[in-house]
């Protein structure tokens, strides 16, 4: 691929990357996934409650993949924060580890 073509190709997965966080919260189950469900046959559902009401370690800085307050807009502005977060992320280790020794 030609330069041009990559830097095409890239805009394109970062466009793409966005309609899907931006539509996920709107084609998301409410349904419990598979590990909440698989842990529900296993573990006793007060243990579950007691697990789930412990305070976490480290707070989460967007918890459920929402911003409080804001309804589907916070859930989508999260998910799309928390894309563009691990983009620039994954960028900026991509141009540390590729320098040549």
């Amino acid at each position: 691929m030609s330069g041009k073509s990559n830097v095409k190709f890239f805009y394109v997965g970062i466009a793409i990357a966005l309609l899907l966080a931006i539509l996920a919260p709107f084609l998301a189950s409410s349904d419990p996934d598979g590990l909440e469900s698989a842990a529900g046959g296993i573990v006793e559902e007060s243990k579950i409650s007691q697990i789930e009401a412990t305070e976490p370690v480290v707070s989460s800085p967007m918890p459920d993949y929402s911003i409080e307050g804001l309804g589907k807009g916070g859930e989508v502005a999260a998910i799309a924060v928390g894309t563009l977060a691990v983009l620039a992320i994954s960028l900026g280790l991509g141009k540390v580890f590729s320098k040549k020794i």
